[in-house]
């Protein structure tokens, strides 16, 4: 949250205007962003999108409620320069969670750093919804976001990647609810953290994308009740570490029951004191590994117990009962406690019993990627995520278990997620489908203005201001919190070469410091800062046949990027008429096999006697003016066969994980 001070004063004289009719009106004069650049690229997908099916499934997988509303759907919509009050009128309606700029959207215009974006809607509250508390939920919004229920400021957000929540319910009144959001967002103007994102969208920098780009919902929950969980798995010990959070403070008849159940049987359950941590047995655990993604169900429940202390007389200060540490005796009390009544709260999750780590590997000497203390090489592709219809916002999610099966099928096991964070229902599909993923932290400051573009020779990392370090460590710390439980995320990347890259050792170990149960790769590519802070020397290769880095004895060596082979489809390329770019360009589909084959056979002989660990092929789809991915930028053409993708992937593939 950030302070709202100047938002309350810009909304002191102003008057709600009267809702606009639920038919699409034509845009007015007073709109300022111009029409933006739109292919007649559309996904399979994308033809399909109604504002009735718009992303319709549940937002948050592992936080599950029975009792939900997605708001989702047409809204009115309305851009106007950020000194203008708010308008009387709309500009036209919006399908909402698609970004202002995308065709999916129905908009599809620029939004300059002058401008604000204003959203307006609708809702009513379910009946029997009465007497709970009402959340107000957004997926990510880019990037400054005010909102307002019936004409009161209920909160604001700075951040476009992460997940926030508003308690709204006090603002309610029966009936019809007002809802009125307003974004602004500069994108490449300021030093806000954007991954690829730029006004002038050129080369492999792509075309920005604004306001609502995720799901929004309405969650009814208890006034006490579950706000966060973390789950940490430890194969070695055989157990996993479940930390529920209240949000507030709880009673010593308060406690939570988690229970870990596998295909309806349960496995282990504890009762714990509430916002207190909470471990479970899990023996003879089947690992999780994408050969065997196999995820453990996990229920957690608010419930009321007899009071477990009465009777309880140890009171050494080092074991009081405020400690955040419960002593065995106080810890055996809640195991044992009766539970009174039926839970008060209750989210269904999920889990997977991985460890990924940093240990010896088949090269003597060369520290390698573990994943469940075996070495496995990770054969992946730079993932950047952007759809020609919904940019940033994958078009649906069955377009998202499309994509993660064609990377299976083609003998990939991992993917980097490319300075962009996803829906949450993306990591579950890749859950629960099992290919592992590096997770960039989105990219900024690397605009020309701040000088804080590192570039391969530098022999120093940039010095940020303050403001600029702030807005990146929490939207980093936010990130993290929000996709820490997912088991197919194995590494952290912190940074990508140098966009905007300071502090990197501070900042991977902060990251380790935050979650040590990952891999952590805090830059990739170009200026390497020392062992300390990460677990893989990473370099970007792309020559026409690929080098690995040089040994390394307390990290792993990965090429973080490679490849990157142009080949464009007539009938499938973003802009026809413009210049398709690639960091090679193949004649055909057969010169393109064979320079293929020929820098992955160089991988699979690094890895063989030198050691690397892990590959990242750039990449999986075109992207607009860029034509080297494995798909074509409308995922209608594969360059090769699937089935050759594999045949030439095969050396490294685990005879377990080939099908």
């Amino acid at each position: 949250m950030i302070g709202m001070k100047h938002v309350l004063l810009g909304f002191t004289a102003l008057a709600l205007a009267a809702p606009v009719s639920a038919q699409a009106q034509a845009p007015v004069q007073a709109q300022t962003g111009a029409p933006i650049y739109t292919s007649d690229l559309i996904t399979r997908w994308g033809k399909q999108v109604r504002p009735d099916n718009a992303w319709r499934s549940y937002p948050r997988p592992q936080m599950k409620r029975e009792r939900w509303l997605n708001l989702n759907g047409q809204w009115d919509y309305a851009i106007r320069n950020k000194t203008a009050p708010m308008p009387a009128t709309a500009d036209g309606k919006i399908l909402v969670p698609f970004a202002v700029e995308a065709k999916l959207s129905g908009v599809a215009r620029s939004v300059l750093p002058t401008d604000r974006i204003w959203y307006r809607r609708n809702f009513a509250v379910p009946a029997e919804w009465q007497g709970q508390r009402v959340l107000l939920h957004f997926g990510a919004v880019d990037y400054e976001a005010h909102i307002l229920v019936n004409g009161s400021l209920v909160g604001s957000h700075r951040g476009g990647s992460d997940s926030f929540a508003l308690d709204v319910t006090d603002y309610l009144r029966s009936g019809q609810n007002d809802l009125v959001e307003q974004v602004s967002d500069v994108t490449s103007a300021g030093a806000q953290p954007r991954g690829k994102q730029q006004l002038d969208p050129n080369s492999i920098w792509y075309t920005p994308v604004s306001g609502i780009w995720q799901t929004v919902w309405l969650e009814p929950v208890p006034p006490l009740h579950i706000e966060d969980v973390k789950i940490t798995p430890d194969i070695d010990k055989g157990e996993l570490a479940v930390d529920v959070a209240l949000n507030h403070s709880a009673t010593d008849t308060d406690a939570v029951r988690i229970t870990a159940s596998s295909r309806g049987r349960k496995i282990a359950s504890v009762i714990v004191r509430g916002n207190r941590p909470g471990r479970l047995a899990i023996p003879d655990a089947r690992l999780w590994s994408p050969s065997d993604p196999f995820l453990y169900d996990l229920k957690l429940e608010l419930v009321k117990v007899a009071n477990p202390l009465v009777g309880y007389t140890d009171k050494s200060p080092h074991q009081s009962r405020g400690d955040v540490i419960l002593t065995e005796r106080e810890a055996a009390a809640y195991r044992d406690a009766r539970v009174e009544g039926a839970p008060t709260d209750t989210v269904e999750s999920y889990f997977g019993m991985r460890k990924s780590s940093l240990g010896a590997g088949p090269v003597a000497g060369q520290p390698a990627l573990l994943l469940n203390n075996k070495p496995l090489f990770q054969n992946g592709t730079l993932d950047q995520g952007w759809w020609p219809d919904g940019l940033l916002t994958p078009p649906s999610e069955e377009a998202i278990r499309w994509e993660l099966a064609y990377l299976k099928k083609a003998g990939f096991n991992m993917l980097r997620k490319h300075i962009k964070v996803e829906p949450a229902q993306y990591y579950y599909e890749a859950d629960r489908m099992g290919i592992l993923i590096w997770q960039d932290m989105p990219s900024g400051a690397e605009n020309d203005s701040l000088d804080q573009f590192v570039r391969p020779s530098s022999q120093s990392e940039a010095v940020m201001p303050q403001e600029t370090t702030n807005a990146f460590e929490y939207e980093l710390t936010r990130m993290i919190s929000d996709l820490r439980n997912h088991p197919s995320i194995v590494t952290w990347v912190v940074n990508n070469e140098g966009w905007g890259q300071y502090a990197s050792t501070r900042l991977g170990k902060m990251v380790r410091d935050l979650d040590p149960s990952r891999t952590i790769n805090k830059t990739s590519g170009w200026t390497d800062t020392g062992d300390a802070g990460t677990d893989m020397y990473d370099i970007h290769s792309y020559e026409d046949v690929p080098n690995a880095p040089s040994y390394q004895a307390n990290r792993a060596v990965v090429i973080g990027e490679y490849g990157g082979i142009g080949l464009p489809l007539e009938g499938h390329v973003w802009r026809p008429e413009m210049r398709n770019w690639g960091y090679q360009t193949a004649t055909d589909r057969k010169d393109y096999a064979h320079r293929y084959r020929r820098k992955f056979d160089e991988i699979v002989r690094q890895a063989r006697e030198r050691g690397l660990s892990a590959a990242v092929y750039t990449q999986t789809s075109d992207v607009e003016g860029e034509v080297n991915g494995l798909l074509t930028y409308d995922r209608e053409e594969s360059k090769l066969p699937v089935e050759e993708f594999a045949r030439i992937h095969a050396p490294l593939v685990p005879p377990e994980q080939r099908k």
